[in-house]
């Protein structure tokens, strides 16, 4: 049955659908990147209120502004902008459609239709998942640089931009030269202090051109921080056939795990949806449940993926049945992470640790090496890093934490040990792989990426460490390294 307004009733029983009527529904939020993460999580929690017969003032009209955007439109709106959910859930799987996405603005040069939209009165937040490496920052201190060209572009074309921030910066100029109030800017994406980040980001590029309007921003608009999570991996051909074998004929399902957090500040200048009744924590102590996440979650990402990619293993799960990748997720994450993070009133740091294991070894989800793997110059340095210069300036263990920069460097040098090829996955890997040949001879080379490193590779202890394990993956490979830190 193809997914649509009008089939929505004849879809099967077993496939939950919209009980509120979508036709009443009026937009209150723009968002920014409409990839699956989105649709599996915030979108979902908007539908679950809507469901209740609530926030139907609050429907969300999708945005973007890269030619995947535009791709990403045309399937969504063919299917009047819904959304097949499929859980996977080790007990069974299960499916419900999503209806709180009610338009799609046209991705156009110079983001003209964009503006116009986030210039609307209705529109009272503007959120955003752009992924982490979408916010131009320094990689070395996560600060915003201006010095990218798309950003020298909008600085010198403020009415016809070419970023997600430029058209924001615009429209929220508009709105006060109409003497409409602003919006809250909301980020949905895994980042440390995500709403001081876009902040930083949107004041800092109004400063570059109209400082009266920056300082406007800066007074009136709210950037809460958040903490969002849930497991999503990207639609290919077996989610495609999943969603049909379900009854449903969708041409952009989103597979997802079971389990959803949301964390937000309660900061919004011009209100929000009733967000708590439905299981989201508004909570004033969005860093701690940040830091947990971001270290034990994202951070353990990567401490898998690398080696998982290095042995061809095809999914997380598959990578958490391997004895020795397992072993050296759950010591780096409980003698080298967790002496750094605090608890939170639901969940102690071990708890968590669990947890992550538990959803890391879901073998229904089919999460790939490579999705997890992909960005590590963005994911490394916002997870991994910060965790590094802790333990080293408060002098804890950190040499499972040297050994999985060392696995990333092994896998950037793009060869895994049965011989393939890594095919590029990250947009500096031509600085990365360079570095990882080079370093195979002189391992202190990859550290000395001070744009990625910074003062990391003065400290004698680390690099050592590193410089040993990046030896031993070369002479004698991923698993009798790991094996050796295990020991140790």
């Amino acid at each position: 049955m193809k997914l649509s307004n009008a089939t929505l009733r004849n879809l099967p029983e077993e496939v939950s659908v919209p009980a509120y009527d979508r036709t009443m529904l009026t937009p209150g939020i723009v968002h920014i990147g409409v990839g699956n993460f989105h649709r599996a999580h915030q979108a979902w929690y908007l539908h679950r209120l809507m469901q209740q017969g609530k926030a139907l003032d609050w429907a969300i009209i999708g945005a973007g502004v890269r030619d995947y955007d535009s791709a990403q439109r045309d399937k969504l709106a063919a299917q009047d902008y819904l959304t097949t959910l499929i859980e996977l859930d080790p007990s069974g799987t299960s499916a419900e459609v999503v209806g709180a996405m009610v338009d799609y603005v046209p991705i156009e040069d110079g983001n003209r239709a964009l503006i116009h939209q986030l210039s609307d009165p209705r529109i009272r937040i503007v959120s955003l998942t752009v992924t982490e490496g979408g916010y131009f920052l320094d990689p070395a201190d996560k600060r915003f640089s201006p010095k990218h060209p798309d950003i020298q572009y909008d600085v010198h074309n403020t009415d016809t931009p070419r970023t997600a921030f430029g058209a924001i910066v615009a429209a929220l100029k508009t709105r006060r030269a109409a003497g409409v109030g602003p919006f809250t800017c909301m980020s949905c994406d895994n980042l440390p202090g995500n709403g001081r980040i876009l902040k930083e980001v949107l004041i800092g590029l109004a400063k570059l051109s109209d400082p009266d309007l920056a300082q406007w921003i800066a007074e009136t608009v709210s950037f809460p921080n958040s903490m969002v999570d849930c497991i999503v991996p990207a639609t290919g051909p077996e989610e495609l056939a999943l969603a049909r074998d379900l009854g449903v004929d969708d041409t952009a399902p989103v597979t997802h795990e079971n389990f959803r957090q949301w964390v937000i500040e309660d900061d919004f200048c011009a209100g929000r949806p009733a967000l708590e009744e439905v299981g989201v924590t508004v909570s004033d102590r969005v860093h701690a449940y940040e830091a947990m996440k971001l270290q034990l979650l994202n951070g353990g990402h990567q401490v898998v993926a690398n080696p998982a990619e290095i042995l061809g293993l095809h999914t997380i799960a598959d990578a958490m049945q391997s004895t020795q990748i397992k072993g050296l997720f759950r010591k780096v994450a409980l003698k080298e992470i967790l002496p750094h993070i605090a608890p939170v009133p639901e969940i102690t740091p071990a708890a968590y640790v669990d947890l992550v294991d538990a959803r890391f070894s879901n073998l229904a989800m089919i999460d790939t090496v490579r999705r997890v793997a992909f960005d590590g110059s963005s994911r490394h340095t916002g997870a991994v890093l910060p965790i590094i210069r802790t333990a080293l300036a408060e002098g804890t263990p950190t040499e499972g934490l040297a050994l999985s920069q060392a696995l990333w460097a092994r896998m950037c040098q793009g060869t895994r040990e049965d011989g393939s090829v890594i095919e590029p996955n990250d947009p500096v890997w031509a600085q990365l792989s360079a570095a990882a040949n080079a370093a195979k001879q002189t391992p202190k080379l990859w550290l000395e990426q001070r744009d990625i490193y910074g003062d990391i590779a003065e400290n004698v202890g680390f690099s050592a460490a590193f410089s040993r394990f990046l030896t031993g993956l070369y002479t004698d490979g991923v698993e009798v390294t790991i094996a050796n830190y295990l020991a140790s």
